[in-house]
């Protein structure tokens, strides 16, 4: 646990306990804060209970006591409409902020020779993976490596900080609407693209909490950003022309004069006199195709930003096991693969696996976001079937028709069964993909969930059909 600092003797509400909430009040407590925790869910304030928090109904409490509001990144900040703590906390003239601005502000407390280093990643896709390959990487090179944030463990439940430690953190948009003076030593911004437009209030605005990740840098600082999209391109530029900080421009669809870059597969790194051969990632097989190879450039540029040494990140490219839930293979039943790629909550995501693979049994489905699938019409040559699931199977449906075959299915293990029987009548074997191009929470709590049920599901068909045989 990293204890926070600079609210001593303070009293902070805490909304919201689930992982992040009640690692924050946790956090909190062990800094010398008071803490006053509420949540609107049964199972949140049993938690909290267990814990011995103290639990105050914030809807009725008197708001002056409160120096702060500490905010779980899943609720709504600005839009649709602020949440009725927000609105309560401004009212009462009450800061808000989340636990990656707490984590901040203790590192900014720190003693110079106790502050560790940071690796801030954040992108509309990819993120995950890069998070999880930078830690991958900085552990090869023999650093103290903490990974959390957005992935895995919450910032605030890692190790105690000092000067010697890296903390890489996987940063979504919404925390990054709470976050006001991180200042990551290396920052990278993978990529942009509409995803979660009704917290932002459009495209502009979830541009806003991406680029807020850049805010605070400056000489000394290292600064990693994909251009392979408009809107990574037009940041690109921008901060160049402010000339702070390092700017190391990734791509993985072309050459750049100065960056790191991946063409076929092969890394090069531009950052220098000329262009050098890095590492050929198609060696690499946990970061098959053209995304994971700019999620490896970004890998790379950041990590050379830390100080390692080329021919060490190369080796650690090289080695890197992959992340669950992204593109996992998670079991072979004769002659079909199974890929789980539940992390693909959206279309873009979900691009980047039936680009990889030419002949699928695509699973797809759950809460729809802005576009659904259209957008992905250009690959709907390379599916085979289609199982729907969840709430967007009837919107799916509308747009495959004609174009794609599908069926819809029940749930997740009927869509299992049901393309594994379609694969193997096909005589060719094939893909079955789960890549839902949707949000989890209409059928599971989060998409790790969705991945373990589609893992669970391959399990429990690979066991029938070997009773079977």
């Amino acid at each position: 646990m990293i204890p926070v600092r600079g609210f001593e003797g303070k009293t902070v509400a805490v909304f919201g306990l689930a992982r992040t909430g009640l690692a924050a009040a946790r956090a909190l407590l062990a800094g010398g804060a008071e803490v006053a925790v509420w949540d609107e869910r049964a199972q949140g304030l049993a938690a909290a209970q267990a814990e011995g928090l103290e639990i105050v109904d914030l809807s009725v409490a008197e708001w002056s006591r409160f120096d702060a509001l500490m905010l779980s990144p899943g609720v709504p900040l600005t839009h649709p409409e602020p949440h009725w703590t927000v609105r309560k906390a401004r009212q009462a003239g009450v800061e808000i902020l989340g636990d990656i601005e707490l984590f901040a502000r203790t590192v900014n407390l720190a003693p110079a020779h106790k502050r560790p280093r940071i690796v801030a990643i954040t992108g509309t896709n990819g993120k995950s993976t890069t998070t999880a390959l930078v830690g991958h990487l900085c552990a090869q090179a023999g650093r103290d490596t903490r990974v959390g944030g957005n992935i895995g463990v919450g910032v605030l439940d890692l190790p105690d900080m000092h000067g010697g430690a890296v903390y890489v953190l996987e940063l979504s948009s919404y925390q990054l609407d709470l976050t006001s003076s991180l200042k990551p030593d290396v920052a990278i911004l993978l990529n942009i693209s509409p995803d979660h437009l009704d917290r932002h209030g459009g495209m502009e605005g979830y541009v806003a909490a991406k680029r807020r990740i850049l805010m605070n840098q400056d000489h000394g600082d290292t600064a990693v950003i994909g251009v392979d999209d408009p809107w990574g391109q037009r940041l690109c530029t921008e901060v160049t022309a402010s000339n702070r900080r390092t700017i190391v421009p990734v791509s993985a669809s072309k050459a750049i004069g100065r960056g790191v870059y991946a063409l076929q597969g092969v890394l090069y790194d531009a950052t220098g006199d000329r262009a050098v051969q890095v590492a050929d990632l198609n060696r690499a097989r946990s970061l098959p195709g053209r995304h994971n190879w700019q999620n490896a450039a970004a890998a790379y540029a950041a990590v050379r930003g830390l100080g390692a040494p080329a021919s060490e990140i190369a080796e650690g490219l090289l080695s890197f096991p992959g992340l669950a839930h992204r593109m996992e293979t998670v079991g072979h039943i004769r002659g079909v693969r199974f890929v789980n790629d539940s992390k693909a909550t959206n279309s873009d995501a979900a691009r980047q696996a039936l680009s990889s693979y030419p002949k699928v049994y695509w699973i797809a489905g759950g809460r729809a976001k802005d576009g659904g699938i259209d957008a992905l019409s250009d690959l709907f040559p390379r599916i085979e079937r289609a199982y729907l699931i969840g709430e967007a199977a009837g919107e799916f449906a509308k747009t495959l028709e004609g174009r794609a075959p599908f069926v819809k299915c029940l749930d997740l293990r009927a869509a299992v069964a049901q393309a594994f029987a379609d694969a193997q009548a096909s005589g060719q074997g094939g893909v079955v993909l789960l890549s839902p191009a949707c949000a989890s929470f209409d059928q599971f709590e989060d998409f790790e969930a969705r991945g373990e049920a589609f893992r669970s599901a391959v399990v429990a068909l690979a066991d029938t059909v070997a009773a079977g045989a």
